[in-house]
């Protein structure tokens, strides 16, 4: 299955990098593309399972789903997902 989700803090490809490498570490996630023009992240995945921890691991980098708490303690995760991201490049 595919799903494409909104999610937020997302602001460049440091941060895109970060959510690549991170859900390429989860079984049964693949084809992991992020689009930084629309603040969303497209990927298959095997099952119900697969998708909630996805979102769980988006949220604990600091890109929950659009609607999802966005707390300032999350968007300061951003920032260092984001960081990692770069150094990673």
């Amino acid at each position: 299955m595919k799903s494409t989700l909104k999610i937020q803090n997302l602001k460049c490809g440091g941060c895109a990098s970060t959510i690549v490498n991170r859900l390429g570490d989860l079984n049964d996630i693949s084809e992991i593309k992020v689009d930084n023009t629309n603040d969303s992240v497209s990927f298959n995945y095997e099952n119900e399972d697969n998708l909630e921890k996805a979102k769980a691991l988006l949220t604990k980098l600091g890109y929950p789903v659009v609607g999802d708490k966005n707390a300032l303690t999350t968007k300061a995760k951003s920032f260092v997902s984001c960081a990692v991201g770069r150094m990673g490049k």
